[in-house]
């Protein structure tokens, strides 16, 4: 058997030394790669089982079963990688245990045989409370038409899209080959335009906000250069 040194000689240097530090039991070593990692675990859980609160216990739980085998970790693919695997497989087994058996077979089949990253603004001016409402709600959206796609081309989005993997890494952590990536990617885009055309026009109604500070501050100065306003 290989030792660890050997093991790690094709991970990358700085995840290579986190990984010894860990097993070593260097506890800012495991902050590290928690934090490195939170969200695109997060992220990956998320898109599997739909919930947030079942997506934070999957995220712990693959960390607890990543740190208690790190020493077994064999250096076959990046940190990053490994613990994307973990996730997953800990986020398909709870979407198991809550499933009818009729479909965890379905869910088997579909992961034998087989998540650019969106620029949403995250910081709007703190006096421009409708921008952030907008911004607010344009995210609902994209969450609720991810959130529906089939179970096969939601990971794939999530994993493609939302956390910007390659295609290779998207394949490599999903098991699946890499024209598959871009076939199921293909088609997630298309359900989701389907979905955001049906959803959007509302929100469009409401762009280019013009209300609260903003409103208030032009009415303001109007009426002051009219001579209503001291």
């Amino acid at each position: 058997m290989r030792s660890a040194t050997n093991r790690l000689a094709a991970v990358p240097a700085d995840d290579a030394d986190l990984i010894r530090r860990s097993i070593a039991g260097d506890e800012q070593a495991f902050r590290i790669i928690m934090s490195r990692y939170n969200r695109r675990l997060y992220r990956l859980a998320r898109g599997i089982v739909r919930n947030d609160a079942d997506a934070e216990d999957i995220v712990q739980e693959a960390y607890i079963k990543a740190f208690m085998h790190l020493a077994s970790f064999r250096g076959d693919s990046s940190l990053a990688t490994w613990l994307s695997r973990i996730a997953i497989n800990e986020a398909l087994g709870k979407l198991r245990r809550r499933r009818p058996l009729s479909e965890e077979r379905r869910l088997d089949d579909a992961y034998r045989y087989q998540a650019q990253v969106i620029p949403f603004p995250q910081s709007a001016a703190a006096d421009d409370p409708e921008r952030t409402m907008a911004q607010r709600q344009i995210l609902q959206l994209v969450e609720q038409a991810t959130d529906d796609l089939p179970e096969n081309f939601r990971l794939v989005f999530v994993t493609r899209v939302i956390e910007g993997m390659s295609v290779e890494e998207t394949a490599g952590i999903l098991g699946i080959p890499p024209e598959t990536v871009k076939t199921r990617l293909h088609r997630a885009r298309k359900l989701m335009r389907e979905q955001l055309d049906k959803k959007i026009g509302p929100v469009l109604m409401d762009a280019f906000p013009f209300a609260g500070k903003r409103c208030e501050r032009v009415t303001q100065a109007v009426l002051r250069r009219l001579g209503f306003c001291g």
